[in-house]
């Protein structure tokens, strides 16, 4: 026997005693004895479970009326397993099997364009999703040495965002203010902002009215914004164990995008709510309690869900999950436990305050509350030229502001101030749905820090920014592509900008 037929012989050996073994193992899975626990109580949202001794954390069980469940707390003597749907028909006494695997979600590019709950499944009446690829909802972050800078913006379309508190790809950057503030108005805008970027979206509503999301998902519906976007849902009329997991189950989701080199945007709406289901799921399961009855793991629960989102080195494909974590305050507290816990955790943070809102500031977005600490890197070059003269004009108007009420006697500099401070605070106003392009954006904030709506009235700076944003694309077009672009913005350059806008708005100023 010659050497070629002796290696083609063993390699055919090798072959045969590997489908051999296969074959083997799929048989002696057949015959492993399966554990069957049994219900011994049941709450709500949770069930005690006795009679599986070797399950795992976070491993799917089968319960006799055909509803999962998930294993959450491990005690010696029995399971608590948290309830992924409705309880009805759950009772004592009934059978309880394990099914060996851990919770997973469908992912893949059929979840464009759809509603679906925590477990992946349609809730908008299309039909199934067409889609066999799956993964688990409990995934560990990239680490440090696989992490690329943020370097890259995500623009929002939003003035006072762009200029002031800039968003990079990878970041993870907080939306909080109370109630009624317009925090997921934000988010919103921010993924109206994406159409046509190539950046894929992600809305997770946890805790929600469900008027509330039929009506957002509306909003993208008609705004063309839902064939780059997935809705997960779980409102607040579902068990805390759905709106515990489906954070995460967005997030696995997400992260399908990015790990192929997709930059993706998710927004948790809200993560208050997220966290007061953990608690509540926390308490039935009899965990000690500690600061605001909260369990002592939360800052762990919320902090490795944020850890997975980053921008990964180009040799891992160079994509991006961008997280805009959602949470309400009350009364303007920040200072209460999850609001600290997720300022901690988070590159930065966008405050709304209640007192600019009813005052009719919108954005209702409080500067000196509000930060990126990634800094200036990712922020476009032209917005650096606006940037520092308009957060400082902004910060001398608030607090020269509080003077000007009391009818004091200003001397002539001042009163200039509190003028430009005024018009800088109209230019930020901005209403929803209505995202700007970085060129429109840098015409506005460029008129007004360099003075050319000192002569306008301040209540005419709302008519003067749709001039000033025609002008910008329509006489400025190699100018606005070269800011598009992430040119520098020359002296030669802001000086014809600042002429074109004068010119356009000057019919305005005559008016008045």
């Amino acid at each position: 026997m010659g050497e070629d037929e002796a290696t083609e012989l063993r390699q055919a050996l090798d072959r045969a005693t590997e489908a051999l073994e296969q074959t083997i193992a799929r048989h002696r899975a057949r015959f492993v004895p399966r554990e069957i626990g049994t219900v011994q109580s049941v709450g709500r949202g949770i069930a005690q479970v006795t009679g599986l001794p070797t399950i795992k954390a976070e491993e799917l069980v089968l319960f006799e009326n055909g509803m999962e469940g998930m294993a959450l707390n491990l005690d010696p003597d029995r399971v608590g397993v948290v309830l992924l749907g409705e309880r009805g028909g759950l009772r004592a006494g009934q059978e309880v099997h394990r099914t060996g695997r851990v919770f997973d979600v469908p992912v893949g590019e059929a979840l464009l364009g759809r509603v679906v709950d925590a477990t992946g499944a349609p809730l908008d009446g299309r039909g199934p999703i067409r889609t066999y690829q799956r993964d688990t909802i409990e995934r560990e972050a990239p680490g440090v040495m696989d992490r690329a800078p943020v370097d890259e913006p995500l623009q929002t379309g939003i003035k006072v965002i762009d200029a002031l508190m800039p968003i990079g790809r990878g970041q993870r950057e907080l939306i909080l203010g109370d109630r009624q503030t317009g925090k997921t108005a934000i988010a919103v805008d921010t993924m109206l902002n994406q159409r046509g970027k190539d950046v894929v979206c992600v809305y997770c509503a946890v805790g929600q009215r469900d008027a509330a999301v039929t009506r957002l998902i509306d909003d993208l519906g008609r705004r063309n914004a839902m064939r780059y976007t997935i809705v997960v849902v779980a409102s607040g009329d579902v068990p805390p164990g759905l709106q515990y997991v489906a954070p995460y189950a967005a997030t696995t989701m997400a992260e399908y995008f990015r790990d192929r080199g997709r930059d993706v945007l998710i927004v948790y709406d809200d993560l208050t709510q997220h966290a007061r289901a953990y608690r509540e799921l926390s308490l039935l399961l009899r965990r000690p309690p500690g600061r605001e009855a909260f369990p002592g793991d939360i800052f762990y629960v919320h902090s490795r869900m944020l850890e997975r989102s980053t921008h990964l080195r180009d040799d891992l494909g160079g994509g991006s999950l961008t997280a805009l974590p959602i949470i309400q305050t009350e009364a303007e507290n920040i200072s209460a436990y999850i609001p600290t816990n997720l300022i901690s955790m988070t590159d930065g943070q966008i405050y709304l305050s209640p007192t600019l809102y009813a005052r009719g500031v919108l954005p209702a977005v409080d500067v000196g509350r509000s930060v990126s600490r990634v800094g200036g890197r990712p922020q476009l070059p032209a917005f650096r030229v606006v940037a520092s003269d308009l957060r400082l004009t902004y910060t001398q108007y608030q607090e020269l502001e509080a003077f000007a009420r009391f009818g004091t006697r200003l001397e002539e500099t001042t009163r200039r101030q509190l003028e430009r401070g005024r018009r800088v605070r109209e230019a930020l106003k901005q209403s929803q749905y209505d995202v700007m392009s970085v060129p429109e954006q840098i015409g506005v904030l460029l008129a007004v820090t360099e003075g050319v709506l000192d002569d306008v009235p301040a209540g005419l700076v709302g008519e003067a920014e749709p001039i000033i944003r025609r002008a910008m694309l329509r006489s400025l077009p190699e100018v606005a592509e070269a800011i598009a672009a992430g040119e520098e913005l020359s002296r030669e350059e802001q000086r014809r900008i600042v002429r074109v806008v004068r010119d356009a708005i000057h019919p305005l100023m005559e008016g008045a």
